[in-house]
């Protein structure tokens, strides 16, 4: 059942990061694209914004399919959990901890879960545990 568990996890972590990541790279599911989320991303100070929104659309997007199939795991947990810091330092962070006041307590969940499973595995049902 810890796999099944680890699988589930890793799914849905997984595939919604690689929706984030198409919605800043395509527009995709209600997203802005590049011009749009890079817009925002200098409002906040992140410049040049188009660049920095490749980048963290990429790392959602690369890190979201490498999560989700259990690929080179503690990659994408870095991807994944690269993006999440940057969002809680840049975003969240001086909202405090709790999602209702726009704080950083979902990142930080999500950050939790995949550094939990880079270090305890992906699980029986990944790609790593089969090719490596």
């Amino acid at each position: 059942m810890i796999n099944i568990g680890l699988l589930i996890i890793r799914l849905v972590v997984g595939l919604l990061f690689v929706g984030h990541g198409a919605q800043k790279l395509f527009g995709w599911f209600g997203g802005y694209g590049l011009k749009g989320t890079g817009g925002w991303f200098e409002s906040i100070g992140m410049k040049p914004g188009i660049t920095m929104a490749l980048f963290a659309g990429l790392a959602e997007l690369v890190g979201g399919i490498l999560f989700a199939l259990g690929l080179l795991t503690p990659l994408a947990a870095i991807l994944i959990a690269g993006t999440m810091v940057m969002a809680i330092i840049k975003v969240h962070g001086a909202n405090g901890l709790w999602a209702t006041s726009n704080g950083y307590e979902y990142n930080l969940t999500l950050l939790a879960a995949v550094i939990g499973i880079a270090l305890i595995g992906p699980g029986q049902y990944a790609l790593d545990a089969f090719l490596f």
